[in-house]
């Protein structure tokens, strides 16, 4: 398994009047190029266990396993382990700071202590996976649109080659047209690179038809962890948690409380049309 999550449990302000559990036992593992969407409301928990999966945050109890060994073993390379589990956070181009594209994307593999010429090939490559043209790479990060920040803030943990890529909230503030545009990108990088992927939302609508696995937080705890047609049908415990299933999910659902026959797990405008396409078919065909 390549990261598993053991009994994890972490307690902010632990022993104080303010000590509030934040995580409670959580049993996850994470394999090979996989791609999970982690989801749930603002408090659930979602921001403080990705902390964990890089060693940011140490667990109050439990463990965390990166490629059979604990995290927490004495000795053990915390540094090397945050090359290999990448985290972008929320709004990324706020930690942007070199003159140029290129040289913010360096930072990480300039700091592994690669030589020049591998440091070069590593950010040429890793630009041309987030769709970052050269003409943009001798230009000041700052005088990028919103959506290209954020493509060479991926860039910049995608130079350090790592084996998960942690993404939280990575279309936050982002214009329909960008974060689709986004997202596709991430997909596109999972699928060419055979990375394993862990987006963050608080969106079921944003990953539904790009991550084969969901992950649902709520109040610290696992609360559904599947594929997402079968997290979706559960979509009224879902809003009862304030989190919402995709906008067809709900289409589909009201069609056959009305006497249509049709599936009720779809959960892209793709598989609706189609489903409402052959149920039509038949109708007229009786």
């Amino acid at each position: 398994m390549l990261l598993s999550l053991k009994d994890l449990s972490y307690v902010y302000s632990k022993g104080t009047p303010l000590q509030t559990g934040a995580l409670k036992n959580i049993n996850l593992d994470i394999e090979e190029n996989s791609f999970i969407g982690l989801i749930g409301h603002t408090g659930s928990g979602k921001s403080t266990l990705i902390q964990h999966m890089n060693g940011l945050i140490k667990a109050t109890s439990g463990d965390v396993i990166f490629e059979g060994r604990s995290i927490y073993e004495k000795g053990y390379d915390l540094k090397d382990l945050r090359c290999n589990v990448g985290l972008v956070f929320q709004y990324p181009e706020h930690q942007l700071f070199e003159e140029t594209v290129f040289k913010d994307v360096s930072f990480g593999p300039t700091n592994q202590g690669f030589s020049e010429e591998e440091i070069k090939a590593r950010v040429e490559n890793a630009l041309r996976i987030v769709g970052i043209g050269e003409e943009y790479w001798n230009m000041s990060p700052f005088e990028l649109s919103g959506g290209e920040k954020r493509r060479v803030a991926i860039a910049g943990v995608m130079a350090m080659q790592p084996k998960v890529l942690i993404l939280d909230e990575p279309t936050a503030g982002l214009d329909p047209k960008t974060k689709n545009s986004i997202l596709s990108q991430i997909k596109q990088i999972h699928e060419e690179v055979k990375i394993t992927v862990i987006l963050v939302s608080h969106s079921m609508e944003d990953v539904a038809e790009y991550v084969d696995r969901i992950i649902v937080m709520n109040d610290g705890s696992v609360m559904y962890d599947d594929e997402p047609k079968k997290v979706f049908s559960h979509y009224k415990e879902l809003e009862k948690i304030g989190l919402a299933a995709p906008a067809m999910t709900y289409i589909m659902n009201k069609l056959k409380e009305n006497g249509f026959e049709v599936s009720t797990d779809i959960i892209t405008v793709e598989e609706a049309t189609k489903e409402i396409l052959n149920c039509l078919n038949k109708e007229k065909q009786c």
